[in-house]
């Protein structure tokens, strides 16, 4: 059984599209991608430095287009078998729906240049952030989140929790840490995946009717509990929540294993999601999809797993 993961906002580089815009057709593809994002995604995916895609509003329609862009390639051979599962973390699921087909592409393109404006504009409002808590035992660490008032915006591991907050909070969960953690702030532009983003859940929430929902064709894998969906409205009302909600990645990888999950292969930019993987959901075999040149080895990665249990893997 083989999952196609789509990693989150942070994973961007400096020219990681470059490659994959030198096959015939991708540059006009991507293109047409950025023309419904409002985006340059070729610009942005070549050219630009770490400052400009660090920016929410270019980001994370960029990170959308790659999954897209990066699926067509791999999955253009008539002879590679379709995937069991779609996951994504954070803006990652944007594009799950989009690969699965719960939204068309274009809607997908729309659906993230209007999650990636909102939130933007919510993280300017005040003066928030996001720190990661590593180590420490959960329950302790959830103790520690909350007494500082802030809130628990990325379960990304059983060792690894992103906090969200105000400054201040983040300060006070810095100073009381939880027993045997470090709490690492990190370079965000604000309190994503927390009450601070309410308002950019409450826009999206208003333009839902603006997209054309159908079916899955492959269900997608929530960040909300981990739950496998089907529904297509359904996963469309859990990735507008999810932006004022905690991501919960750990759920996601226990649903891998009850899934009888055998590979992951997560697209370009990959290697974050991964990384989480390969500490906390060890039976799965991994494929980090970055280049072009691994697409060989990539296609029979999913021939490999696609379809098949652990026991006949």
């Amino acid at each position: 059984m083989l999952v196609i993961a789509s990693p989150g906002q942070g994973a961007q580089k400096p020219g990681f599209l470059a490659p994959w815009l030198e096959i015939d057709s991708v540059a006009e593809y991507a293109g047409s991608l950025g023309e419904a994002a409002g985006v340059d995604i070729v610009k942005h995916g070549t050219e630009s430095d770490a400052d400009t895609i660090r920016d929410t509003a270019i980001a994370q329609p960029l990170l959308v287009a790659s999954s897209l862009i990066v699926h067509s390639v791999l999955f253009g051979a008539l002879d590679v078998p379709r995937p069991d599962f779609y996951a994504g973390h954070s803006v990652g699921e944007v594009a799950a729906a989009g690969l699965s087909g719960a939204l068309t592409e274009t809607d997908a393109m729309e659906f993230v240049r209007d999650r990636s404006r909102t939130m933007a504009e919510a993280a300017a409002a005040e003066r928030t952030g996001m720190a990661a808590v590593v180590g420490g035992v959960r329950e302790e660490v959830f103790e520690k989140i909350e007494a500082a008032g802030a809130v628990p915006a990325n379960i990304n591991g059983a060792a690894q929790v992103v906090a969200a907050g105000s400054l201040a909070q983040l300060e006070a969960l810095k100073e009381n840490p939880p027993a045997k953690a470090r709490v690492i702030p990190l370079q965000v532009a604000g309190a994503f995946h927390s009450p601070y983003m309410a308002s950019a859940r409450e826009a999206l929430a208003a333009r839902v009717s603006n997209y054309s929902v159908r079916q899955p064709q492959i269900p997608v894998i929530s960040n909300a509990d981990g739950a496998v969906v089907r529904d297509g409205q359904a996963f469309l009302d859990s990735i507008v929540t999810q932006v004022a909600h905690t991501v919960d990645w750990l759920a996601c990888m226990r649903t891998f294993e009850a899934e009888d999950v055998t590979g992951i292969l997560e697209l370009a930019p990959a290697g974050t999601l991964t990384g989480l993987v390969k500490r906390d959901a060890k039976s799965l075999a991994r494929f980090d999809l970055n280049t072009p040149d691994q697409l060989d080895a990539a296609r029979d990665f999913v021939r490999e797993h696609a379809g098949q249990t652990s026991k006949e893997a």
